[in-house]
């Protein structure tokens, strides 16, 4: 396949779960080829469309007014055919169909993964870039819909605070985030509550139990407990139903704000950051990177390999935690 200086067209998709500010990073690839006269093909539904040449000439006009949207507009799928050889041979067929000599990857674990396989086996250069709520790939401080997915969620709870409060009531709320306990960190700092639980950090029973007796103590009417959906000690429901069990005088309540944290306009900050890696993947692409994810490491863009994107941890601040623990006193 071409070198940096030798590619003229390049492929652009989104695949995996959809994340706010999408839209802003083809725009960006889109609009930055252009400028290096490439010819850019949007793929649709990821590896999906890859494998059924659902692939399709993207102009500057295909990307006017969707900075703003929430979503894809090349759509998103999960593809069990591209986890064999056969169906990534097939992938591989219709890129070289259309003369595609490097392809731009916007997506998250999952899609580095495929992309890494992809690589290796054709040759064919591939750069990622993290679009994903989770915020959970090494290699970047931020991935593009994570702010969104914070803001909505402590819009959310807001909402929440004013029934806890009114009726002095705890409240369980459950964040999205798979693995990644980032969105519960940020969201928890953010809305005041009384207690954070992610994967990350073990909270065991017996904590909730103590965080609930010193708010008793204190006189608190009412508490908001914010929860990772891949907390280890259960997710909100079952932490619920521990405290009712424990505390019989509770009436405690559950909200699991679920996909609304994928939807919706993405903030300013993520389409900034969508449009800066959009901006950056492209000429990384031309400057000869590949196999690597753009990200944004310290304000400063950072290609880090796909390897180490999805097989490093990424590691929680330290100060926001014992901060985050502090203020819930």
């Amino acid at each position: 396949m071409s070198k940096g200086n030798d590619i003229k067209r390049i492929g652009v998709f989104t695949s995996g779960g959809d994340a706010p500010g999408m839209n802003a990073a083809v725009r960006a690839v889109v609009r930055t080829a252009s400028y290096h006269n490439l010819h850019v093909y949007g793929i649709a539904c990821g590896y999906e469309g890859m494998i059924e040449g659902n692939i399709t000439r993207l102009e500057t006009k295909d990307v006017s007014n969707i900075i703003h949207r929430g979503g894809t507009i090349l759509r998103t799928a999960r593809s069990a055919e591209f986890r064999t050889p056969e169906g990534r041979l097939h992938a591989y067929e219709n890129i070289v169909a259309h003369d595609i000599d490097g392809l731009i990857a916007i997506g998250g674990n999952g899609t580095f993964t495929g992309a890494k396989f992809f690589g290796e086996e054709f040759g064919i250069p591939i750069i990622g870039i993290p679009g994903t709520i989770d915020n959970d790939l090494y290699g970047s401080d931020y991935t593009i819909g994570f702010d969104t997915a914070v803001n909505t969620a402590i819009e959310a709870v807001d909402r929440i605070r004013d029934t806890a409060d009114s009726h002095s009531r705890l409240f369980f709320v459950e964040v999205m985030g798979r693995d990644s306990g980032y969105i519960a960190l940020k969201a928890g700092i953010g809305s005041g509550s009384g207690k954070i639980f992610m994967p990350e950090i073990h909270t065991s029973a017996e904590d909730l139990f103590k965080a609930l007796k010193k708010a008793k103590k204190r006189k608190k009417l009412f508490s908001l407990m914010i929860v990772a959906e891949g907390n280890k000690s259960g997710g909100a429901q079952a932490l619920s139903e521990l405290v009712q069990e424990k505390f019989p005088e509770y009436e405690p309540r559950v909200t699991i704000i679920g996909h609304l944290q994928r939807g919706g306009a993405p903030t300013c900050m993520d389409r900034v950051l969508a449009s800066r890696l959009g901006f950056h993947a492209v000429e990384g692409l031309l400057r000869g990177e590949k196999a690597a994810m753009c990200g944004v490491v310290n304000n400063k863009i950072r290609f880090t390999s796909f390897e180490d994107a999805i097989t490093k941890s990424k590691p929680m601040n330290k100060d926001l935690l014992r901060m985050a623990e502090i203020l819930a006193m």
